[in-house]
């Protein structure tokens, strides 16, 4: 036997054609369970105002496909290449605006993998392992949450008043955008304090504001 024959052999042991329904019954049951299982973390973990339940059945779905795709690479070499080359022209062009998404997406993917290889503990203890850290990430208290103060004035003189009062009893603050129109004067400013109450009084008072107003956003806290 030839060393080209040696590796052609133990290349083809890496392939598995002789699959039972068993088998494959195994490695979807515990795929679908596992995926269920992130179906409740991202409810518990999602912050977001619109919950997307769609997007949290996409997870459990992609567990099982990815699994299946695995099953199916393992059992014939030939399937395995035409596999690579059908999935590389695949282009999804949806995009993933929230980062956590991605994260549970990669998740999903990665515990079809695992699942489909057959590596069943990797799955259950690396999922235990991310929820038990996420979840502590989660609940972390987080720093004091910047508001938008958007003001309306029917003069941009306004301006410099309001910044003495920032300095006076903001934490920080930081000009967002500033509008001026032949109507009036707008500006958006970014800001920490301890009373939002007491300073949209003192922002009111000021002469030449018709309009205050603090919003909350979704940025970072700097």
């Amino acid at each position: 036997m030839s060393i080209q024959d040696v590796i052609k052999k133990s290349f083809l042991a890496q392939f598995n054609s002789d699959l039972s329904t068993a088998s494959i019954v195994m490695v979807l049951a515990v795929t679908a369970v596992l995926g269920i299982y992130l179906f409740f973390v991202y409810r518990v973990v999602c912050r977001r105002a619109f919950y997307s339940r769609s997007f949290a059945i996409s997870l459990v779905v992609v567990s099982m496909v990815t699994s299946i795709i695995i099953i199916t690479i393992q059992s014939s070499v030939v399937i395995s290449l035409g596999m690579v080359g059908a999935l590389s022209i695949v282009r999804f062009r949806t995009a993933v605006k929230d980062p956590m998404d991605l994260a549970f997406l990669f998740w999903a993917i990665s515990v079809g993998i695992i699942c489909g290889a057959g590596l069943y503990e990797v799955a259950i203890i690396g999922s235990l392992t991310i929820t038990v850290v996420m979840l502590f990430l989660h609940f972390l208290p987080d720093g004091k949450q910047a508001l938008l103060l958007v003001v309306n004035a029917d003069d941009a003189a306004v301006e410099e008043q309001i910044h003495h009062l920032l300095r006076e009893n903001a934490k920080s603050f930081r000009v967002r955008s500033r509008n001026l129109t032949e109507s009036g004067f707008d500006t958006v400013i970014e800001v920490k304090l301890p009373n939002e109450t007491e300073f949209l009084k003192k922002t009111m008072e000021i002469r030449g504001v018709l309009h205050a107003a603090l919003l909350t956003h979704e940025g970072e806290v700097h």
